[in-house]
């Protein structure tokens, strides 16, 4: 418990640099592998060498949270207690979904070391870089994260950190759901103002349908012109008046 615990205060000591024990590239020289170094993974025994041991440190993301389209840095640290050199080949990692890994999200590089020494009985750290896709939802994915190295030309692998990291959203990136969202809110104000300006076209037109109607002694009028004096059309109109007042005097 004491090693481990030593082991972890040396990793946060060298997390700048590599150990000083640990002879190879440093880490401006750590390139991308080729095609052979991943075959290099794939025939490697998948068990820890004996008496090797890692850690992992997030030096700038300690609560596990990582933005998307940001880089982000981790250092692996070797602590060789075996019987024998080891030598640091390749880091690999990627993002897997939390419920099953099978369903792999993203691949990350693989940064190859130059099979950089770590004597026995002694530690050294490692940095590893990775950027994930900033058109990725956010949510909680596992990180999956292995050093290959090799003990007496026999390859091993170790996974360093395998665990749930968060992803955060983009900075200055909109996702397409937010974008949706924002196009619905303008549809829906859209209608609501189509169907708003409808109304009150039908409003209006039926306010200008509907006149009041004035009555006035039009007949009488009529009947006083001079010019229609004598003639059928007065007579009627006389006629007419005159009914209703002959009906009232019979009452």
């Amino acid at each position: 418990m004491a090693r481990s615990g030593l082991f972890i205060a040396l990793l946060l000591l060298v997390s700048a640099i590599a150990s000083a024990t640990a002879q190879g590239p440093s880490n401006d020289e750590a390139v991308v592998t080729t095609e052979e170094s991943r075959d290099f993974f794939e025939n490697a025994d998948p068990n820890p060498a004996p008496g090797v041991d890692t850690v992992v440190y997030f030096p700038n993301n300690p609560d596990k949270t990582i933005r998307a389209g940001e880089e982000t840095e981790i250092l692996v640290g070797v602590s060789n207690h075996g019987d024998a050199h080891l030598s640091v080949h390749s880091v690999k990692a990627s993002l897997h979904l939390p419920y099953d890994h099978k369903y792999r999200v993203q691949d990350f590089n693989f940064v190859d070391f130059g099979n950089a020494t770590v004597p026995k009985s002694a530690q050294a750290s490692f940095p590893y870089s990775f950027t994930i896709s900033k058109y990725l939802q956010p949510g909680l994915f596992d990180l999956v994260a292995t050093i290959l190295y090799e003990v007496d030309g026999a390859p091993h692998q170790s996974v360093f950190y395998n665990g749930t990291v968060e992803v955060a959203e983009a900075n200055g990136f909109v996702r397409g759901e937010t974008l949706f969202l924002i196009a619905l809110a303008f549809g829906i104000i859209a209608l609501l103002g189509v169907w708003l300006t409808g109304r009150f076209q039908k409003l209006s037109r039926k306010t200008r349908k509907t006149k009041k109607v004035e009555t006035g002694t039009r007949g009488i009028d009529t009947v006083d012109n001079e010019w229609l004096q004598g003639t059928a059309f007065t007579q009627k109109l006389t006629k007419s008046i005159s009914q209703p007042t002959k009906s009232r005097k019979k009452k």
